[in-house]
């Protein structure tokens, strides 16, 4: 098997869809020895912020020395950028191998008469067999979609249980109250653990502290309110920040906005927790190197000047309003809006906030069977916004290349509403 033939074979198990629950991951694991019992792990879950603070925890680690694992999804413009190791990420040719040995495992599974495991069960796989033939010291493992059932949570257990912040998305999983989707996503807490939470509302802190104090886990919420901001700006921010016995002053960071201060705060009181705990050991001084080496692309990432060009991968409610923020952090004339949004999110919402910012608006479309058509969302936007007609470019180059023609060099253009269209924008951005 090839790397191609590798891809094909992952992305052909998309037709076996999403499917919560371990009973399946569990017996993929056992046919491949449990490559995931010999491994630690820092565990993250959220709704927003889990990939940039997954980010943030792995630079850092690196940095105090340890062989870092980083697992990730989805991927913006490559497979392999799912599965790194110290930043490196995973070769075609590892990819290959391990999807050949994944598929001899699945193939057992079908002719035991369990179901065909999925394209996350899979992948999943195929990073636990990296990271424990590599011998990773700590794999900084994000969550997919939830956390009780999600493939991740095949693991027994971790170093910590991160929660990052939790909003209404796939609701249609997890729940439609706060406190559902709460209880989903602190499914990764583990007995005598360490959980670490973002800041949420009451019924949703309260059920996953419920949950910590059920497992015998440790509770630590984030205090992002001892997040002194010295200042923010398109190219970052730097800021203080005080953890019980712990001041690190003028901490850099390069992602942009506010949000980001906070997901840097999360990282940071998960590494002091475990460093006190003498779980780990860090410095200051690595976490400050870290925080500032950290990259995250697709998220308000700054990809050109002149006109300034960003990619956000914002996709439901509370991304968005965290992506508005941050826009007033930067300077231009007019805003040039490029949008695609998923079918199944709650796209009326979404765009009542990012349509009155605009100037000029183009309605694309992600590479994905759930994407929302640009006409109907032509209609949807036309209903609050008078300005001037859409414009329709359903194939994301030809978007691309639209805004940029219509752009002075003093706007600002803004490709945003779906991770599945980020990477192809980036790349069409950058060659331009």
């Amino acid at each position: 098997m090839n790397y191609q033939e590798a891809l094909n074979f992952i992305d052909d198990k998309n037709k076996y869809g999403s499917r919560l629950g371990l009973n399946s991951i569990k017996k993929l694991l056992s046919l491949l020895n449990n490559p995931h019992h010999n491994l630690k792990y820092i565990h993250v879950a959220g709704t927003n912020g889990k990939g940039s603070t997954s980010a943030y925890l792995s630079s850092c680690l690196m940095e105090a020395g340890y062989k870092t694992g980083l697992y990730t999804s989805p991927h913006l413009e490559r497979f392999t950028e799912r599965i790194q190791i110290n930043g490196k990420e995973i070769s075609e040719e590892d990819v290959a191998m391990l999807t050949e040995e994944v598929k001899k495992a699945c193939d057992e599974m079908v002719r035991l008469g369990y179901e065909h495991p999925t394209t996350f069960e899979i992948i999943t796989a195929i990073g636990f067999l990296h990271f424990n033939r590599n011998n990773v010291d700590i794999v900084v493992l994000e969550v997919g979609l939830g956390g009780k059932g999600d493939a991740t949570n095949a693991i027994e257990s971790s170093l910590a249980s991160v929660i990052t912040t939790i909003s209404y998305d796939h609701m249609e999983v997890l729940g439609n109250t706060l406190e559902e989707i709460a209880i989903q996503k602190a499914g990764i807490i583990k007995e005598n653990g360490i959980v670490i939470s973002y800041p949420k509302p009451d019924e949703a802190q309260e059920a996953i502290k419920k949950i910590a104090y059920e497992k015998n886990a440790v509770f630590v919420e984030v205090p992002v309110e001892n997040a002194n901001i010295k200042y923010l700006s398109e190219d970052g921010s730097l800021f203080d920040f005080h953890y019980k016995n712990h001041l690190i002053e003028n901490i850099r960071i390069n992602l942009i906005g506010k949000h980001q201060i906070y997901n840097a705060a999360t990282a940071i009181t998960t590494l002091l927790t475990l460093n006190d705990y003498g779980i780990i050991k860090i410095s200051h001084d690595d976490i400050k190197e870290g925080l500032e080496k950290t990259i995250w692309h697709g998220r308000i990432e700054l990809l050109r000047h002149k006109p300034k060009f960003i990619i956000d991968g914002a996709h439901n409610l509370e991304g968005v309003e965290n992506l508005v923020k941050a826009l007033g952090n930067f300077k231009f004339d007019r805003l040039i809006l490029g949008i695609a949004i998923l079918k199944d999110k709650d796209f009326d919402h979404m765009l009542s906030l990012l349509v009155p910012m605009a100037d000029i608006i183009i309605a694309t479309e992600a590479n994905t069977d759930r994407k929302l058509d640009a006409e109907r969302m032509k209609e949807q936007i036309e209903k609050i916004w008078m300005k001037e007609e859409v414009i329709v470019e359903k194939h994301i180059q030809n978007a691309v290349e639209r805004a940029l023609i219509i752009a002075n060099e003093n706007d600002l253009i803004l490709f945003t509403g779906s991770l599945y269209m980020i990477g192809e924008v980036r790349d069409a951005a950058k060659i331009k």
